[in-house]
């Protein structure tokens, strides 16, 4: 049988050293900042899904952002991984729900529960698909709307982006 393993390296790079998940997520919020990547993200799927309209962005800034969330989400499928035997549980007093965002109470108790969820539904392959997709649509005038639903993984995007910028914040703190 023909072991198929998951290619965690960018496509530029030519090392193949072992990444750390952590790392990666490090890396991408060095270059990225939370608000404007949800927003560019939320944008891309809006985009996506009208048909006589494309997104205003310079198609360079489009496609370095689905470089960008590509690595991320393997980044995500690292931390799923790596840390099934550790727990990031904080007990907290009374959370605000401006706070949370589309974390549930749980979720932001333990954030890497969103991408044990997330990579249960959904593989790399799947999320590299939708990212293209919708990377594909937002940048031209198309008659065809995505065949598939699109609010799910957006959702586990979304929640991704907050949990892991959550992890990042809590490891600084200790």
């Amino acid at each position: 049988m023909k072991k198929n393993r998951t290619d965690f390296q960018s496509r530029l790079g030519k090392s193949r050293k072992k990444h750390c998940g952590i790392q990666l997520m490090e890396n991408y919020f060095k270059l990225n900042d939370l608000a404007a990547s949800k927003e560019l993200l939320n944008d891309i799927i809006s985009y996506a899904v009208k048909r006589n309209s494309w997104i205003k962005e310079h198609p360079s800034v489009i496609l370095h952002f689905q470089q960008a969330m590509r690595s991320f989400i393997r980044a995500g499928y690292l931390i799923a991984l790596q840390e099934k035997k550790r727990t990031a549980t904080i007990q907290l007093e009374d959370v605000s729900p401006s706070v949370l965002g589309l974390l549930s109470e749980k979720e932001y108790q333990n954030p890497l529960l969103v991408f044990r969820k997330a990579f249960k539904e959904y593989s790399i392959k799947e999320f590299d698909y939708f990212i293209s997709g919708m990377v594909y649509l937002s940048l031209g005038i198309y008659n065809n709307l995505p065949e598939r639903n699109i609010i799910s993984p957006y959702i586990h995007l979304t929640k991704m982006l907050d949990a892991a910028y959550l992890i990042l914040e809590r490891k600084e703190k200790k």
